[in-house]
């Protein structure tokens, strides 16, 4: 037995500044808009910059889609600094037992606290709120009232054995729990955004919020320290853990009488406090659109006070509440085959395939995570996607031979071939179909044929027919690999695999030896060609990426006739016509092929 036990103990303390919106943020539907609004200022106020301070106007002549903006809400403050003091502490004891000769086994513990000091605000007035949970259950929070030291447990054991005792085949796996180093910035939000460090005013598809040049225009003139009349939340369950992983694998090792040795690994992992978040202020959904697309729909507001829809209370922008789920999941199968040739040969050939699935991929921003996060109906119950992470397929070949030609140092020439996913995306819509005021996040839902379509006729310098944009997006359904597997069925989270690269890097080395006080100094030079694939022929090695993951612009529902209450869109045109293709070929650096010249000494 090899026994191990440790502790560590980090003190951490950090003051963030997160300021988005403190500048004033205006969205409008289209430039023109905006010329309308600043012109329409320009009238009223005069072109003369001294009088722009005292002008003011009431309403503006064009609807906003969205205006917000961001304010320090403590007198004196001109920075909102988040504070943050946690102590994490770790205990951990290993046993690696030797069973016998060709078994071993390791077994372990390790058990993680995270203590985070007072720095919370409180606000009272948020206190006393009451929202709504993911599955509609009424509930409250404590602004102030970060996560509680919970110690989190990580078992794990594994094993390897020898099947032979001899080292010619090996089998090795193990299973456990995994604690990762908590990520502070996902609790300094709640200390940022709570009514009392910083206000924050969003109105949508308004006219009461006209453009003006000064970014404080519409910030209070003499904040108080109160609760501000505006404002965001970010929350903690009070029941949150930090993420703990439960990881199994298992590996198979052989070496063959020929040389070659061969390895199969199998990894699987599964989220045991996994991450997700709601927004619980936002209302259930006021109903249903209508035909095959019915996903929930906010359209009004019913049974409040709220002037604006979506918010239970009218003066919280959105209450982001981090949460835990487990019903994260991830695999990984690989295989690879390699051999070192007596006459200085060597060569490896390795093919994976990896997937992962979670319930959404979180950011540093607590709104940006939850507001971004495709769905196809309730924003609260996103339910399970692929993840941003997913690996898919990856095949890759080494090959390298090294010989002494010349008398005074290794040559070796090596080559490196590779065909690999480069990532996934989602389809949406463009605008806020369902109406719960995120834009850009809806999955569309993918017709069987023209007659599940609904589209309204797009005027000006470039029209298109409904009977048009129908075949257009019909014939686009069916030259798309992935959207053409899903007719009938709403396009899934970052479902859209883009095409999968080959690309083959080249490289030369020359060694120069010399004894230099009666120790061997080698001299390097190494001349490398990245991506030869794309010197060999321009159009090899090339990524493609998608020319919109939005080809439907949201337009407003069908309010009569047949297809009454059914969601209705206009075809994104690119290049003055209907899109009829997905992809196209990037020109980024790594598309081209690069040299590069590199010199190594070593001292021996």
């Amino acid at each position: 037995h090899d026994l191990t036990f440790g502790a560590s103990v980090e003190a951490y303390e950090s003051e963030n500044v997160f300021f988005p919106g403190s500048q004033s943020a205006y969205v409008y539907r289209s430039l023109s808009d905006f010329y309308t609004d600043a012109n329409d200022f320009l009238a009223q106020c005069g072109s003369n910059a001294a009088s722009w301070a005292n002008c003011s106007r009431a309403v503006s002549p064009v609807n906003l889609r969205r205006f917000q903006v961001r304010y320090t809400n403590i007198p004196g403050q001109t920075k909102p600094i988040q504070p943050l003091e946690v102590l994490f502490s770790g205990l951990y004891a290993q046993d690696e037992w030797r069973v016998q000769s060709n078994l071993t086994i390791t077994a372990g513990l390790r058990v993680d606290v995270a203590s985070f000091g007072n720095t919370g605000f409180e606000n009272s007035q948020a206190n006393g709120y009451t929202f709504r949970d993911e599955n509609g259950n009424a509930v409250q929070y404590q602004t102030q009232k970060l996560p509680d030291a919970k110690p989190l447990f990580s078992p794990r054991v594994g094993f390897n054995y020898d099947v032979r005792g001899n080292g010619q085949t090996i089998v090795r796996g193990g299973t456990g729990m995994f604690t990762g180093r908590p990520a502070y910035v996902w609790i300094s939000n709640q200390i940022g955004n709570n009514g009392i460090l910083t206000g924050f005013e969003q109105q949508d598809n308004t006219t009461a919020r006209p453009w003006h040049p000064n970014p404080d225009h519409y910030k209070p003139s003499s904040p108080s320290g109160n609760p501000a009349p505006s404002y965001e939340l970010a929350l903690t369950d009070k029941n949150f853990k930090f993420p703990q992983v439960w990881r199994s694998n298992l590996a198979l090792d052989h070496k063959f009488a020929s040389g070659w040795r061969a390895t199969a690994e199998f990894i699987w992992g599964q989220d045991v406090n996994g991450l997700y978040y709601i927004n619980a202020n936002l209302p259930a959904a006021d109903g249903f659109f209508a035909g095959p697309d019915a996903r929930p729909r906010y359209f009004s507001v019913t049974g409040d006070a709220c002037t604006q829809a979506n918010r239970i209370n009218c003066n919280i922008t959105s209450a982001i509440v981090l949460k835990n789920q487990n019903v994260g999941r991830t695999y990984n199968a690989a295989f690879s085959l390699e051999r070192n040739f007596l006459n200085g040969l060597y060569a490896k050939v390795a093919t994976a395939y990896g997937s992962s699935e979670n319930t959404v991929d979180p950011g540093s921003i607590a709104f940006g995570s939850w507001n971004n996060n495709q769905h196809t109906g309730d924003p609260n119950n996103p339910g399970v996607g692929f993840s941003n992470n997913f690996q898919g397929r990856r095949t890759f070949l080494v090959a390298s031979y090294t010989r002494d030609f010349f008398g005074w140092g290794n040559t070796t020439i090596s080559t490196f071939l590779e065909n690999f996913t480069i990532g996934n995306s989602s389809y949406v819509t463009s605008g806020d179909l369902n109406g719960d005021g995120g834009t850009s996040n809806d999955l569309i839902y993918v017709p069987r044929n023209a007659s599940e379509m609904n589209f309204e006729a797009i005027t000006g310098s470039t029209p298109f027919t409904v009977a048009q944009q129908e075949a257009a997006w019909d014939a686009y359904i069916s030259q798309d690999p992935y959207l053409r597997t899903r007719r009938g069925q709403y396009a899934q989270r970052n479902g859209l695999l883009l095409p999968q690269i080959t690309r083959m890097d080249l490289a030369v080395s020359q060694d120069v030896s010399r004894l230099i006080a009666g120790s061997k100094n080698t001299l390097q030079i190494r001349f490398d060609i990245l991506n030869f694939t794309n010197m060999l022929n321009k159009d090899w090695g090339l990524a493609q990426v998608p020319i919109s993951t939005s080809p439907l612009i949201v337009r407003t529902p069908t309010t009569t006739g047949a297809k009454a209450g059914q969601p209705r869109y206009q075809m994104r045109v690119v290049g003055g016509q209907l899109m009829n293709r997905t992809f196209q070929k990037t020109a980024g650096v790594l598309d081209v092929w690069r040299m590069q010249l590199g010199f190594r000494y070593t001292f021996n």
